[in-house]
């Protein structure tokens, strides 16, 4: 039986685990990958700012692959599904086959649709590969933004703050953590993360990234005032990564 796994974060590979307990005898397992690295624990991606290694953080047991025979192709990505062929086609045009396909495809980070929001020095908060990133930046930045005051937003803006930036965090909603406390607690909150250094500002509509004149970006907000910053890090959610599924015809829930 030919086994094809696609996607291999956290649940992929708790998934491969579980194969391997099972112990399928005969299966041939292919797991493609499309970071250039193997599965890490992604929820404690912030302590790679603390000192954690790319190696400390992952949650691959040493000899996993070799033990289980399962083959990890990194840097590996499906661009396509064929589901009467049996088919996966990568995006560099090879064509895998398989009798049973697993999606584990996760999420992907929302970045608002600002006319700006790719230019040099803007992130998104997600991969090892994006951190590093970050660093590099910081070394040569006076100042941080981040876009996103819920609980991954604040705990890139605290990142950034142990970088030596200056740091600030713009929220669309009225408060912080908007989703998870209320008015009181938000504005208990809010207190909290000021006293830690930290420049918050709510109910900021982001309209456009242009070049600033004090720093590399100047955010302009839908009410006139601006702020300007050397990094810009985007916080602002996730969204499935359902467009395998979507485009090969694979029923989706509400939110893909």
């Amino acid at each position: 039986m030919k086994i094809i796994v696609v996607g291999h974060g956290m649940v992929g590979h708790k998934f491969l685990e579980s194969l391997a307990e099972a112990g399928l005898q005969g299966a041939q397992v292919t797991v493609l990958c499309e970071e250039p690295r193997p599965a890490y624990d992604r929820v404690h991606l912030s302590e790679f700012f603390a000192g954690k290694s790319a190696q400390d953080l992952s949650l691959v047991e040493p000899g996993f692959f070799e033990r289980t025979g399962f083959s990890l192709r990194l840097a590996a990505r499906a661009a396509q599904i064929d589901r009467d062929a049996h088919t996966v086609t990568l995006v560099d045009g090879q064509v895998l086959a398989y009798d049973k396909l697993v999606l584990a495809t996760g999420s992907s980070p929302f970045v608002p649709p600002v006319p700006g929001h790719d230019r040099a020095d803007c992130f998104v908060y997600r991969t090892i590969e994006d951190l590093e990133a970050m660093t590099e930046c910081g070394a040569r930045a006076q100042s941080g933004v981040v876009v996103g005051g819920g609980l991954l937003g604040l705990e890139c803006a605290k990142a950034l703050r142990d970088l030596g930036l200056q740091t600030h965090v713009v929220e669309f909603a009225p408060r912080l953590m908007a989703v998870q406390v209320d008015e009181g607690g938000g504005r208990v909150l809010r207190h909290k993360i000021e006293d830690l250094g930290l420049q918050v500002h709510t109910q900021k509509n982001t309209l456009q990234i242009i070049d600033g004149e004090t720093a590399r970006h100047r955010m302009v907000f839908a009410d006139g005032s601006h702020l300007e910053t050397d990094m810009i890090v985007f916080s602002a959610g996730i969204r499935p990564r359902d467009e395998l599924a979507r485009s090969s015809g694979l029923p989706l829930g509400p939110r893909g």
